[in-house]
C-alpha cells in the first residue's frame, strides 16, 4: 500500500483516501475527477463499495482516523447511522462509503459520468474505462 503523508492538493488526498480505502478491502473504488465540470461540489469523489456495514465502518473510521492523525482538517460526515451510504465530506474531495444496494440505486458513476476516472490497480492510480461501467460493474466480487 502507498505511503500515507499529508497532500499537497486535493487529487493527493483523493489518491490517498482510495488506497486507505483499499487497504480495508474496499470494492470497485473510482476516483472521479470533476475538476472540469462547472456544478460539481467538489474537485474529486472517491467512491468504493463495502459489503458489509462492519466492512463500512472499518473503511469508514480508517479514512477518518488516518487522516485525522496527518493533521487534515476534520470533514463532515453522514450515515454513520445506518451505515448504507457514508459521506466524508474533505470540502475539496467527498467520499462516498457505499453498500452494494445504495451504490446500485443511486449510480454516482452515472449522474457524473462526464467525469475522468480512475482506479487502482496492482496499486497504481490508472485510468478507468467508463465503458465496462454496465450493470457487472457494481456487482461484488465476492
Amino acid at each position: 500500500m502507498a505511503k500515507i503523508t499529508k497532500p499537497h492538493n486535493s487529487r493527493q488526498l483523493a489518491v490517498q483516501i482510495a488506497h486507505l480505502a483499499s487497504g480495508k478491502l474496499a470494492e470497485n473504488i473510482l476516483i472521479l475527477d470533476l475538476r472540469k465540470i462547472d456544478s460539481a461540489p467538489s474537485d474529486f469523489f472517491v467512491i468504493c463499495t463495502a459489503l458489509s456495514t462492519s466492512q463500512s465502518k472499518a473503511i469508514f473510521e480508517e479514512i477518518y482516523v488516518t487522516l485525522k492523525n496527518k493533521d487534515i482538517d476534520t470533514p463532515k460526515t453522514e450515515g454513520t447511522d445506518s451505515m448504507d451510504w457514508i459521506l466524508l465530506d474533505y470540502f475539496d474531495v467527498v467520499v462516498h462509503i457505499m453498500s452494494v444496494e445504495a451504490r446500485n440505486y443511486f449510480k454516482l458513476e452515472r449522474i457524473w459520468s462526464d467525469a475522468k476516472f480512475l482506479t487502482i490497480e496492482n496499486d497504481e492510480i490508472v485510468d478507468f474505462d467508463k465503458n465496462i461501467l454496465k450493470e457487472i460493474y457494481l456487482v461484488p466480487t465476492v
